[in-house]
């Protein structure tokens, strides 16, 4: 299926490892012409370089997306080379245990800006652009919005907000024929998620523990199973779907419990 996404220039926040990773190769594939934006130059370039082998186009830029001015600073770079934006994927962010007990005032705030201020700066500065093209915006988020997890309450917040302004965007630009929606991610292998499974005592059984109370297959998502979604999002294919939170999480979120106990 043609996505019609050739020549498009689209923003990936966070795209040089993982789900980020997986839909820049994807919009690459597929023609496009991915931008991503992260914090370390040589993750940026790894990604990019392998698109341009690869026969693809891309771009990365340098940023902290933590700082406001750096994401001000990455939309005039993009629009500094291409002249154009025509698609911002919110991806960024870490689960960082920032808890009730365990983390304090600032923690909080600065986990905010970690993992959901930058979802709103991008989009305001990407955003007169955005309407040129009538173009799409799609949120990566996580299903602890939904579940809750324990001793993590600033990224549930940050969660739960990325939900609230999807629907909230996707109203307030409906005049401007722009799209909002957002991909939930439940139990996918990336790397941050491998980080977190070594600092269990058992690694090994963890993992198999968590996998068998994924319904569909009893396995992990994968990242390129996320990306597929993502780009489908953001091409014409999905042209009357706005305001949505779509689970790509092999119904761990919303099947039956019962299907979710091990045997």
């Amino acid at each position: 299926m043609d996505l019609n996404l050739t020549g498009k220039v689209v923003i990936v926040t966070g795209g040089a490892k993982g789900i980020g990773a997986a839909i820049v190769k994807a919009l690459a594939a597929e023609g496009a012409v991915p931008v991503v934006v992260g914090r370390n130059e040589a993750d940026n370039l790894r990604v990019t370089e392998e698109v341009v082998t690869g026969g693809g186009q891309a771009f990365q830029v340098v940023a902290e997306l933590q700082n406001p001015e750096h994401c001000k600073s990455a939309v005039e770079q993009v629009l500094a080379k291409y002249g154009r934006i025509d698609a911002l994927v919110n991806n960024a962010g870490v689960n960082d245990g920032v808890g009730l007990e365990s983390g304090n005032y600032q923690a909080f705030i600065d986990s905010l800006h970690k993992n959901v201020v930058h979802y709103y700066l991008m989009a305001h500065h990407a955003l007169p652009s955005l309407k040129s093209a009538k173009g799409a915006i799609l949120n990566i988020g996580s299903k602890v919005a939904d579940t809750g997890q324990g001793g993590t309450s600033a990224y549930a917040a940050s969660n739960g907000a990325r939900n609230a302004l999807t629907r909230e965007w996707a109203v307030e630009l409906l005049p401007h024929g722009i799209r909002v929606n957002a991909v939930i991610v439940a139990e996918c292998f990336t790397p941050l998620y491998k980080n977190w499974i070594q600092t269990f005592e058992d690694p090994e059984e963890k993992l198999r523990s968590i996998e068998q109370v994924i319904p569909l297959g009893n396995r992990m998502t994968t990242a390129e199973e996320i990306a597929n979604t993502a780009l489908f999002l953001l091409s014409d294919k999905s042209s009357h779907t706005t305001g949505q939170l779509v689970y790509v999480d092999g119904g761990y979120v919303h099947l039956d419990r019962s299907l979710s106990t091990p045997k």
